[in-house]
């Protein structure tokens, strides 16, 4: 006898409606299992077959085949158990088909004839099941609920039975009916008579959630200029790099960026907790991301690990990173061939990754910020306290590769902290006052670019940033003059511009100025006083 469940499949972190069809017939004993699988799919037959065998459920002498279709698509995951084992019961008619010919009700294969009365009358095409069965029928949880859930509701499914551990994440997704089950016998239940498990409620008041900002801008004593530097990068979320000496405050700052940041709009919010069930972050905190991500991965992190891949793709701390920041502090210590693979995605806000069976797309939109030392002592180009020479400085700043440098919008310097400001008890300003001079800033970025598949300064295309800035006879001319006293490259130059503009929209202006150029150029060209400096 033929019967199929629906199911569904993750790809990046959007997924595909798949069909698990099972063949029960007679012939000779053997179960099949085809539709382009991978080791972890396959191995589901004898963890379906154990399943089963514990609920008191034996597979008949017959032989059993089954297709996960379409079979162009390469099947991975542990998700098919359950659909997997569903679908055979079905077949072996433990469980009542309810298809569009469905009216009578099957026989249950172990002999207890039950009442239909109760059961829930959604056609079975209309309801999806995802899980992992462990040997006794326990129902373990899986990663990549809810992007799958919020693509089910789009496919019009009406109802998903989920693993007990995923509940909490499956409420998440609005506009279908969640059934959390615990155990495989929880599942024939309500298959059959509509016996809905008891289970708690295990949703996340928001006020538990609310980001409580343990960073804070008014505990930050001097560097009123890399403050500044820091407003500005928020404001137009440019790409910015801090050199400075051990102890100077890169990386306090660094870590209170996002209590400057903008709350998330709710697109955001759902973009980025996709991400996150993709990668497995919601097992023991199931909520919506409502704060902007600050990623801080050691210099010994791999490529896999910060670009995302691997055997079975995942997302990298990249993407982990989309609408907030990703701080690479001592920037020098990470390997050079994976500072590289950042320069592409870094200009598409996505990275592809390629594998023989399909390719996988991760949103990585973040805000790079990242902190380093002028020297391997710290304090260079203080020659009565630098202990380097010249070759170990140039061999230090030769692992950053100039095309990277260029995709740093903005670099500012931090200064030694003098024994007044440390001891300062004056008033600085705080977080929120910033935060709320950043979203002002947001929302003139919004209104100019409505109808824009953009936001921010930092991503307006190259040929409109001329047309946005409105540059004039004077600022043509004086751009001109330092685009080769500066060595500027086209990027750079455009790069500029930009901060030039995030600059004139702080000071309510129109178009961009002189005087707003003129401060774009020193963030520009701090840089050029350590890495590009002639020895």
């Amino acid at each position: 006898m033929y019967s199929s469940v629906t199911t569904a499949i993750l790809r990046g972190i959007t997924s595909t409606i798949v069909t698990v069809e099972a063949d029960v017939s007679s012939g000779m004993p053997y179960f099949e299992m085809v539709g382009f699988l991978s080791a972890e799919v396959k191995e589901a037959k004898e963890r379906v077959r154990t399943a089963l065998k514990n609920c008191g459920f034996v597979l008949p002498p017959k032989r059993i085949t089954v297709n996960i279709a379409p079979a162009s698509i390469k099947k991975q995951g542990c998700g098919f158990d359950l659909p997997l084992a569903i679908a055979i019961l079905k077949a072996m008619s433990v469980i009542n088909d309810r298809g569009d010919d469905s009216g009578s009700n099957r026989s249950n294969y172990s002999g207890n004839n039950r009442s239909n009365d109760g059961c829930n009358n959604i056609r079975d095409d209309k309801i999806m099941m995802i899980g992992e069965l462990g040997l006794s029928g326990q129902i373990n949880s899986v990663t990549g609920v809810l992007p799958i859930l919020l693509d089910a509701v789009n496919n019009g499914i009406e109802e998903c039975i989920v693993p007990y551990e995923n509940y909490g994440e499956a409420k998440l997704a609005k506009g279908i009916r969640i059934i959390p089950v615990k155990h495989l016998l929880n599942v024939i239940d309500y298959m059959n008579d509509g016996v809905i498990p008891i289970v708690e409620d295990t949703s996340i008041p928001p006020e538990e959630y609310i980001s409580d900002d343990k960073y804070d801008f008014a505990n930050i004593n001097g560097q009123k200029v890399l403050r500044r530097a820091c407003e500005i990068a928020v404001s137009g979320m440019h790409n910015f790099l801090m050199i400075g000496p051990p102890g100077a405050g890169k990386t306090l700052i660094a870590k209170s960026l996002p209590s400057i940041l903008p709350p998330m709009t709710e697109e955001e919010c759902i973009v980025s907790s996709k991400i996150a069930s993709v990668s497995g972050h919601f097992k023991d905190n199931p909520r919506l991301i409502n704060v902007r991500p600050f990623r801080s991965p050691h210099h010994t992190i791999s490529p896999q690990g910060l670009i995302g891949g691997g055997m079975i793709p995942k997302p990298g701390e990249i993407s982990l990173a989309h609408n907030g920041v990703l701080f690479l502090d001592e920037l020098t210590e990470f390997h050079k061939s994976t500072l590289e693979m950042l320069r592409q995605p870094m200009e598409d806000n996505e990275i592809h990754i390629a594998r023989a069976y399909g390719t996988y797309t991760y949103p990585c939109n973040f805000m790079l910020v990242c902190a380093m030392n002028p020297c391997s002592c710290g304090y260079y180009p203080d020659l009565n306290r630098c202990r380097c020479d010249r070759n170990s400085i140039r061999r230090y700043y030769n692992k950053l590769s100039q095309p990277l440098l260029d995709r740093i919008d903005m670099c500012s310097e931090a200064s030694m902290v003098k024994y007044r400001d440390i001891v300062a008890t004056e008033n600085n300003e705080s977080s929120e006052v910033i935060r709320n001079r950043v979203i002002k800033v947001h929302d003139i970025q919004k209104r100019r670019f409505q109808n824009k598949p953009y936001n921010y300064n930092s991503d307006i295309p190259s040929s409109e940033v001329a047309d946005v800035c409105g540059l004039t006879g004077n600022e043509n001319k004086f751009m001109e003059s330092i685009y080769e006293k500066c060595e500027l490259t086209g990027r750079t130059y455009y790069k500029m511009l930009r901060v030039a503009r995030t600059i004139a929209d702080m000071a309510g202006e129109d178009k961009v100025g002189i005087i707003h150029l003129k401060e774009a150029l020193i963030y520009r060209g701090l840089d050029k006083k350590y890495i590009d400096k002639k020895f």
